[in-house]
């Protein structure tokens, strides 16, 4: 962030230009092939014995639709990161640069591959 910087040029919101350089930076780590380090929040260890089954359902089920968006197209997997996020579709047009209604039929399609995804396994 700190080498694009210069660039940000106030046209947009900041976290809408945040978002596009590390939209940016991943899909060019990508293409460059980096090993990517895994690493885990220390808050989603649980705190009690008792809460653990819980937990483990809950990382299971997690695990599962993020083993499902790694298998959808770069566009797409950015697309529901950002939804995730709980990016507006306005704010997506202008991270992702792809029309908002195109958006919309992205996320429905992307939304169906998941279902299915998830429901193969």
């Amino acid at each position: 962030m700190w080498k694009s910087f210069t660039g940000f040029r106030g046209e947009a919101k900041f976290s809408t230009w945040l978002y596009q350089v590390a939209i940016n930076t991943a899909i060019a780590g990508l293409r460059k092939g980096k090993k990517h380090i895994q690493s885990y929040d220390p808050n989603s260890v649980p705190k009690e014995i008792s809460d653990t089954n819980s937990y483990i359902q809950k990382e299971e089920m997690y695990a599962e639709m993020y083993a499902a968006i790694e298998q959808l197209n770069k566009i797409e997997k950015a697309l529901v990161m950002l939804y995730l996020e709980g990016k507006s579709y306005a704010e997506m047009e202008e991270i992702l640069g792809v029309n908002e209604n195109t958006l919309r039929v992205k996320m429905n399609r992307a939304k169906e591959k998941l279902r299915q995804l998830v429901k193969n396994n």
